[in-house]
């Protein structure tokens, strides 16, 4: 990160204060995981910060974060194979933690 710090982050690699988070530490944490973002990414990222703003959580689980991101994009977007390629592992416990949000209740 050009002479900015990066903020504090948990033994996860979740931020210890999701106000810390901008869209440069979103990059970093990504690459951190070897995802480099593009437009589909943000798009997933921008839904969680609102889910999250709404919610005030992220979704508990990769059922709910599917479910919800179909609710919100579309079917072509709410699938878990379309997650999992964009965000590997656990697609929802991933995208929450380059968004900058507390890790998800219910995930491994």
């Amino acid at each position: 990160m050009t002479g900015s710090v990066m903020p504090a982050r948990n033994n996860e690699g979740f931020l210890e204060n999701a106000n810390d988070w901008t869209p440069e530490t979103a990059t970093v944490i990504a690459a951190d995981d070897g995802i480099e973002l593009n437009e589909k990414h943000w798009e997933i990222i921008e839904f969680l910060r609102i889910f999250y703003k709404e919610h005030d959580m992220s979704p508990p689980s990769n059922r709910l974060f599917v479910k919800s991101v179909k609710e919100a994009l579309g079917e072509e977007r709410g699938n878990s194979i379309y997650l999992m390629q964009l965000f590997p592992g656990t697609p929802a416990k991933t995208a929450c933690r380059i968004a900058g949000l507390p890790r998800p209740t219910n995930c491994l």
